[in-house]
């Protein structure tokens, strides 16, 4: 048997090959989008991939099931309890796929909590009457549980969902031996989670010992636990989450309508009709010189999850990057379902070196520039744009906290008569924001480079 991991940092996401080696065949759960690597795996393994698996309707990004479909001719496999536009082989409880006759087995548990339609795959290898392995999907975690507050828009209670994620876990999962190894599909980072490890691959019994969630206690606690401090959900994650249950374009024939060069007047033309131009380089290089206007998200963090909170899934963009990163930026964007991308920046900022028109630029100021603003006369507004756990455990005297997540929706609360200085903990969330404030016309705005970590070593 061979069950490889695939782990993509920037969305923390997790997901697996498994193959029976004697019988060449193999079986996808939860692929990202661009499935290259998968298909180089089969092909290093000599394997073919029969088999696609989703444990849940992700929603914080869009699989790549039906791309491995289109490429390898893999049947489509849901838990019975799902609903798809897609055909697809449904799973009842205890079924099970034999990969090999004898050989490795697959069976599932329907495990629904932090989706109706989740369920675990239960790995054997040939011959074994205990599974080796279960993969999760987002049911349980290294040191968390899938959280039950994200289908509210689709009908389902936090309540509703919580009660069957705390049957799942009792009735389902911790009856399995101490032995048996979890793959989840998230790591830390996700934001299907509030304490999920940095470890990828746990034990049943590890997570029976030091699991919150899996503590011995009634149905009431464990509601008031799980659902208690979720971070803000995106606003992009109930519209991936439907998109996983659709027919829908590949990401190599988007790609192939957005990867286009577009000129100057090109780009200016787009942006005059709507389009937002989206600048992917880093926040210093923002900050000397950008687009006026561009909204600036660098690729060197957690890229597609700030798209998704903070752009509308229907707008056009238009990239910026430095040459030899639209590719990825495209790619990135993909992996959340942001196919909407008119084109990018032929040649990057360079293509304005004549054009000071076009351009504009914003200060970033040490520690030690801010404290000097703060004691001038027109001190500015420091606004902290980091977590409510961040901001609780140490801020700037007489700062303003609203979280980057909740910066579009608390617009009016931030005042167009003062300077503005945002900060947060190293300087890539303020970036963000700052751009986002200068796009919506304030006169006046900065950022603290670095962060709050840079001021507290003042």
């Amino acid at each position: 048997m061979v069950l490889q991991q695939f782990y993509l940092g920037c969305l923390a996401h997790a997901s697996y090959l498994i193959a029976d080696e004697a019988s060449g065949v193999a079986a996808v759960v939860d692929p990202q989008r661009d499935i290259e690597i998968y298909l180089q795996a089969a092909a290093r393994l000599k394997v073919r991939i029969g088999y696609v698996f989703l444990t849940h309707f992700h929603a914080d990004f869009v699989a790549g099931h039906l791309e491995l479909r289109e490429r390898t001719g893999a049947q489509v496999c849901l838990g019975s309890r799902a609903q798809a536009e897609y055909p697809f082989r449904a799973f009842a409880e205890g079924d099970e796929l034999d990969l090999a006759p004898s050989g490795v087995k697959l069976r599932v548990l329907h495990t629904p909590g932090h989706t109706p339609e989740s369920i675990t795959l239960l790995v054997y290898e040939p011959g074994a009457a205990a599974p080796k392995a279960a993969l999760t999907g987002d049911t349980l975690f290294a040191g968390d549980v899938g959280r039950p507050d994200l289908r509210a828009s689709l009908g389902w209670s936090a309540q509703q969902l919580g009660e069957m994620l705390y049957d799942s876990l009792r009735q389902k999962l911790l009856p399995l031996p101490d032995a048996t190894l979890v793959y989840p599909a998230h790591g830390a980072g996700s934001l299907c989670g509030k304490k999920i490890s940095k470890d990828t691959v746990t034990t049943i019994g590890e997570q029976r010992r030091l699991n919150y969630a899996l503590q011995p206690m009634g149905r009431e606690q464990f509601l008031q636990l799980v659902l208690a401090d979720q971070p803000d959900a995106p606003a992009y994650f109930t519209y991936d989450a439907v998109l996983n249950t659709q027919e829908h374009t590949s990401l190599e024939a988007s790609l192939e309508q957005t990867l286009r060069p577009l000129t100057v007047d090109e780009v200016a033309a787009a942006q005059t009709a709507g389009a937002i131009v989206l600048d992917t380089r880093a926040p210093e290089e923002h900050a000397h010189a950008h687009w006026r206007g561009a909204l600036n998200i660098p690729l060197d963090g957690a890229f597609a999850t700030w798209c998704g909170t903070l752009l509308p899934h229907e707008a056009a963009l238009v990239v910026v990057a430095q040459p030899g990163r639209e590719r990825e930026a495209a790619v990135r964007l993909g992996r959340i379902g942001f196919d909407r991308v008119a084109g990018y920046l032929a040649g990057g900022m360079e293509a304005l070196a004549a054009l000071p028109e076009l351009l504009a630029g914003r200060p970033r100021l040490s520690p030690l520039e801010l404290e000097a603003e703060c004691s001038g006369a027109a001190a500015p507004l420091l606004l902290d744009v980091r977590t409510p756990g961040e901001y609780a455990a140490g801020a700037l005297p007489g700062s303003t906290h609203i979280p980057l997540s909740q910066l579009l929706s608390r617009r009016a609360e931030i005042p167009a008569d003062r300077p503005l200085v945002a900060y947060c903990e190293t300087g890539y969330r303020s970036s963000i924001a700052a751009s986002l404030l200068a796009s919506w016309g304030a006169a006046t705005v900065s950022d603290l480079e670095g962060g709050f970590q840079a001021w507290r070593q003042r």
